[in-house]
């Protein structure tokens, strides 16, 4: 299936400093394009993948697993790190699960951590029935644009696949467990007003990590999707100060030119 028009990869080769951007569950690297190229304006080397099954249809999503999602930004770290002195890890939603187990898995290899509204639990009554409604009833509906800033939409699907929820389910499961291996610093930023993610995810997630160094910062302005929404200039600044406080070479070697 052709990728939706908007949905394509983001890399740029820049300096010494990387960064890998993971987008969320059943959107698109679009949701998080803005914030990649700013990074790479700022001189970074930015990798910024799509996830297996997304982008396209939710057809193709319902075949797919958190396996080959997590595989996706895994190879894209390992190559990040033989191309760059020091790697950052960031993500939206369930972006920001994936970044997390990264930087469990992958310790010092990983200098930092941003995450923004990141999951960490499938929520409603729902839930627990999904190993077996998933049989029964192929999707749900879409997640994708939950956004308070007028005109600004989010490429995503318009159904979730129950297969694939499932999936994630058991990712965040996974991911919980791991938590108390995150020990890099971490930049979190998450939404009082989230309608797919609420803010006890974000409580969550600061409450497992061992983390010394970390930054809480809320978005009054934004929903979900706050990298396309009233707050994202701030995520921007914000995270390209974070990176710069641990690696204050960032910026300082190669061009924004290219894509």
């Amino acid at each position: 299936m052709p990728v939706l028009p908007g949905a394509e990869p983001y890399r740029h080769e820049g300096g010494e400093v990387g960064v890998l951007l993971c987008h969320g569950f059943t959107g698109s690297p679009q949701s998080l394009r803005p914030w990649a190229e700013h990074l790479a304006e700022r001189g970074l080397t930015v990798s910024l993948p799509l996830l297996p099954g997304h982008g396209t249809r939710w057809q193709d999503l319902q075949v797919t697993g958190w396996q080959d999602w997590y595989a996706e930004v895994d190879r894209e770290l390992r190559a990040l790190t033989e191309r760059c002195a020091e790697v950052f890890v960031l993500g939206l939603s369930m972006g920001g699960a994936l970044a997390l187990r990264l930087a469990a898995k992958y310790g010092d290899a990983v200098r930092g951590v941003v995450v923004v509204n990141p999951g960490n639990k499938v929520h409603g009554l729902a839930a627990h029935a999904l190993p077996v409604v998933r049989f029964l009833v192929p999707t749900t509906k879409g997640i994708a644009s939950d956004i308070a800033k007028p005109g600004s939409e989010e490429i995503g699907y318009d159904r979730v696949p129950l297969h694939a929820a499932h999936s994630l389910r058991r990712f965040f499961q996974v991911v919980d467990a791991e938590l108390p291996q995150v020990t890099q610093p971490v930049l979190l930023l998450h939404s009082p007003q989230d309608h797919v993610v609420p803010p006890a995810d974000s409580a969550r997630v600061l409450s497992r990590i061992s983390s010394t160094d970390v930054t809480e910062i809320l978005l009054e302005q934004s929903y979900h999707v706050a990298t396309l929404d009233h707050d994202a200039d701030r995520i921007f600044e914000e995270s390209f100060t974070f990176i710069g406080r641990l690696a204050p070479s960032a910026g300082k070697e190669g061009t924004a030119t290219g894509g």
